[in-house]
């Protein structure tokens, strides 16, 4: 009866080789193949659309799509370091309405942000722009600019009285 057991527990499929179309925390990037528990694949990521199965029919198929997106993301790591290199030069003033000395009336917002960066050439969104601390006063400030999780070049913003 136990080697019956043991030859069970070596046949049994205990995990899956899916082919990821989105990221999923923990487990991989987009257009990755990995190996996940046969439980998670089926109650999870194929019902929520995230990953296919790979078979042997179409593994050559996701293969070629993979080998696509890698020379995708070589060109845009590419733009995208020289974004950072060109947002690294970047020396930006703003103007602000002023009151006792040096204080602003607001904090700067992150869509201020932007509308200076795209009068510089730069484009990016708003939840893009990251602040260390709010600013609400003028002065010379650094601010962050998230183009992946590895890529954040900062900016001096120099704020002056309006």
């Amino acid at each position: 009866m136990m080697l019956m057991l043991q030859a069970y527990k070596n046949t049994r499929k205990d995990y899956m080789k899916l082919f990821l179309l989105k990221d999923v925390p923990n487990v991989g990037m987009a257009h990755e193949m990995v190996n996940v528990s046969d439980g998670f694949a089926r109650n999870f990521l194929l019902p929520q659309h995230v990953a296919l199965e790979v078979t042997p029919h179409n593994e050559a198929s996701l293969r070629g799509r993979m080998r696509v997106v890698e020379k995708r993301k070589e060109v845009i790591v590419s733009k995208t370091s020289m974004l950072a290199e060109k947002i690294k030069s970047l020396k930006l003033t703003l103007k602000a309405k002023v009151h006792d000395g040096d204080k602003l009336y607001g904090a700067v917002a992150a869509s201020d942000i932007v509308d200076l960066l795209s009068d510089a050439g730069v484009r990016v969104a708003k939840n893009q722009i990251i602040f260390d601390k709010a600013i609400k006063t003028k002065g010379n400030h650094t601010v962050i600019v998230k183009l992946s999780n590895t890529l954040q070049p900062s900016f001096s913003l120099k704020v002056v009285a309006e």
